[in-house]
Formats: C-alpha cells, sequence, structure tokens
C-alpha cells in the first residue's frame, strides 16, 4: 500500500491543487471582465449616482443667474442651460425670474417674472428629482456667503477655457456662487440635446396656462364653429407662419450671411407645401400660429388656401381678446407653444427656434410609442414638417424629427436645414 506521502501521491495533489487555482483565476478574469463592461455601459447612471449620493451637500451649495430674457423659447433654453451649469457644478439653481416682456436692448423695460407663475416648481424637482434641482432664494441659510463668478467673453474665452471655469468653481465652498454678466442662452453650451430635452420635460406649464390652451384647442377642433367643419372634435394641423415683417428681415440677412436660400418662406410657398402634406382628410382645420399685430397691413393668412384647407387665427376663432389678450408676451407664446404641441400634425420653420423646440417635444413623444424615424409614409402620430425645406416629392414639406444624437443644442438654438425625418 501506498503512503499517503509517497512521491506518486504528491505529484498528484500537487496537480490538483495547479487546477483548482487555474479555474479559480479563470473565474475571477471573467467576472472582472463583466464588471469592467457593466461600468462602462453604465458611467452615465454611476455619475447621476454619484449626483444623488452628493444631494445632501449639492442642497447647501446654489448657483444664482441673471434674469432670464427674451422671448418664450430663447427663456426655456436659457433656464435648461442653467440648470446643466448649476449640475456640473453639483448646485442647486435657485429659481431664476423670467421676462414677461419681450424687449431686446431696454433693458430697463423688462418686466420680471417668476419661473413658477409659468411653470410648476414642485413638478419640475419631482420630474427631474436625481438630475437637476431647483430652489427658492428663502432655502439659502446665509445670503452673505456668496461669490461673484464673472463669466468670460470675446473669442478668446473658448469652450474649453469656459468648462474649465466650471470645474474649477464646481469645488467652490461658498453657499452661493452669483453668475454675473450675460444671459444663460449666450453661456457657451456643453450639453448633448438629450440632457436638455430631459429638462425641458420637467417644465410642465402653470394649470392656469394649462387650461387656456384647453380652451383654444377645443374651439379649433369645434371648427371654430364653422359649418363646413363635420360636428364633433376633429383633428387639426398646427403652422408656425413665420411671415411677420421683422422675421422676413432677420431671415432675409441670414440667407445673404449664411449664403443659403432655404430660410425664407413666402406665404404663397408655405400654403403650397402644406396643402402637399399626404394624408390630411377634408376638410381639414388649420389653425395659423403667427403674430398677425407684425404682420403686412396687406396680408391675409386666412385666404388662398386650397380647398379642403380651413383656416383659423385667433382673432377668427374668438380666442385673442378672450384668452390671450388677458396675458403678457410670455404667456400668450406658452399657450401658443402649447397649441401647437397639442396639434395632430405641426408644421413649422426649421430656423425658429420656437418650432425647434415643439419639434423636439414632439420628437421625445414619438420615441416614447416606439418610434426614432418618421420617414415612410403614413399618418403616423406627432408627426411634423419644415415647410422651409423640401421634402423627398416636389412641393412637399420635409418631415422633421429632431437629432437626438447631437453633442450640443445649436441647431435648436440658431436654426439649421440639415434636418431630417430621423431622430439618430
Amino acid at each position: 500500500m501506498n503512503s499517503p506521502f509517497s512521491s506518486k501521491n504528491l505529484r498528484r495533489f500537487s496537480k490538483s491543487i495547479t487546477c483548482k487555482c487555474l479555474v479559480l483565476v479563470g473565474i475571477a478574469l471573467f467576472f472582472r471582465a463583466l464588471f469592467l463592461s457593466y461600468s462602462t455601459r453604465n458611467s452615465s447612471f454611476l455619475f447621476r449616482a454619484r449626483y444623488m449620493s452628493d444631494s445632501s451637500s449639492t442642497a447647501h451649495k446654489f448657483l444664482e443667474v441673471p434674469q432670464i430674457v427674451w422671448g418664450l423659447n430663447n427663456q426655456k433654453i436659457a433656464f435648461a442651460r442653467a440648470c446643466l451649469t448649476a449640475r456640473t457644478m453639483n448646485r442647486t439653481l435657485l429659481m431664476p425670474s423670467l421676462s414677461a416682456s419681450l424687449f431686446y436692448k431696454e433693458v430697463d423695460k423688462l418686466r420680471p417674472i417668476p419661473f413658477d407663475k409659468v411653470f410648476q416648481f414642485e413638478r419640475f424637482n419631482s420630474l427631474c428629482n436625481g438630475f437637476v434641482r431647483l430652489a427658492r432664494f428663502s432655502d439659502v441659510r446665509n445670503r452673505t456667503h456668496s461669490f461673484d463668478l464673472e463669466k468670460g467673453s470675446g473669442r478668446r474665452w473658448t469652450v474649453e477655457r469656459d468648462l474649465e471655469q466650471l470645474k474649477q468653481f464646481a469645488t467652490n465652498e461658498f453657499e452661493v456662487v452669483r453668475v454675473v454678466g450675460k444671459n444663460p442662452f449666450l453661456w457657451h453650451d456643453h450639453w448633448p440635446v438629450k440632457d436638455y430635452a430631459k429638462v425641458f420635460e420637467c417644465m410642465v406649464v402653470v394649470d392656469e396656462i394649462s387650461r387656456e390652451a384647453d380652451k383654444v384647442v377645443k374651439r379649433i377642433r369645434q371648427g371654430g364653429g364653422d359649418n363646413r367643419i363635420m360636428t364633433g372634435l376633429v383633428p387639426f394641423v398646427a403652422v408656425h407662419m413665420r411671415i411677420e415683417i421683422d422675421w422676413m428681415i432677420h431671415c432675409k440677412k441670414l440667407e445673404q450671411r449664411l449664403k443659403v436660400s432655404e430660410i425664407c418662406s413666402s406665404k404663397r410657398e408655405i400654403m403650397e407645401r402644406v396643402g402637399n402634406i399626404s394624408g390630411l382628410k377634408t376638410p381639414t382645420v388649420l389653425y395659423l400660429a403667427v403674430a398677425d399685430s407684425l404682420l403686412d397691413e396687406e396680408s391675409s393668412v386666412l385666404t388662398g388656401w386650397r380647398d379642403g384647407l380651413v383656416p383659423f387665427e385667433k382673432k377668427k376663432l374668438g380666442v385673442k381678446e378672450e384668452v390671450y389678450g388677458k396675458y403678457s408676451y410670455l404667456i400668450q407664446s406658452a399657450i401658443d407653444y402649447e397649441v401647437c404641441l397639442r396639434a395632430d400634425v405641426f408644421v413649422g420653420n426649421s430656423f425658429s427656434t420656437f418650432s425647434s423646440l415643439i419639434v423636439l417635444e414632439r420628437t421625445q413623444k414619438m420615441r416614447r410609442l416606439g418610434f426614432t424615424s418618421a420617414c415612410e409614409d403614413g399618418e403616423n402620430e406627432w408627426r411634423s414638417y419644415a415647410y422651409n425645406l423640401a421634402g423627398g416629392s416636389k412641393g412637399v414639406p420635409r418631415r422633421w424629427m429632431t437629432n437626438m444624437t447631437h453633442s450640443s443644442l445649436e441647431a435648436i438654438s440658431y436654426g439649421s436645414s440639415s434636418v431630417s425625418c430621423s431622430s439618430e
């Protein structure tokens, strides 16, 4: 009988130990590779987790920004950029003032309006929980413990320098960092479209604005009482017509500077392209979102449409004074935005920020339904078109979805002719 300590048994034992070690090493390497792969795929999740874990410190560190100005669309972008700046600096944004009036140069005439008079404060924090956060000035414990941060400007102030400044002040110990200088809309952009889209989704208008939009939409779907329209509620097409005097001056200068010819659209071109949209049943109700007070005196947006299209604007609907006339410029724009957003089909100008933001939100709604493209003919829900760009067939507007893979909001902020029917 062999001794357990014989050389033969020792060799067997040694081989057994070696095999087991190799197996254990293999298992360890497998799980290490799996962990690294998981970590890479979920880097954005880990960042959000870190942001949420730091919420206790974030709640006591704030970012204050200048009053947000210009049109509704510019103010929404400026607000979102301020939120994302606060997120980058690991701070909570103090609720900024918006501007109820529209003055581009006469700053002293700007009428401030609190954010929560237009958008729901608590709803915003609920929807954006763990991403960005909004606070009231009453949440600040010591208003004297603040630091004024001057944003750089000029050609030498590059995107890289701006981002480095934000990172530098992310560790600033002051309770409040107050940004002084220009409007947040003009700050450098460091964030992808999907981050802006997340903030926009959290910006839900207050109930009063929503109810007013409901009134307008109901009046549109009833055909404004026109006996050519069937009884009951019917689908409608919202057309954001940019043919106002100030817009035509601006867009012609822009075409000259960019050396393109696809920004301005005449009333005739808009009417032709809208009339050629496939799948429109007749009669079809059109809601014309246009600032009629800025139109040429001889211009009428209600005449010239092809048979079967029944156009309405605010005055013809009977809502110009009853609904819109009660409010400031900003609230009027917010109501119109909601009306256009709820349309069955939306047609706008790809160089209009107002149109572009509506298409962004409609794109998000389509994606939630499982559609990443609207290229195929058919009556896709939430479909949108750019009337200033030619589609696949002659006289047809281009189908339009926001490209959610873009690394910045530039195409939406300043307009683009590079739009397509795909969101990817």
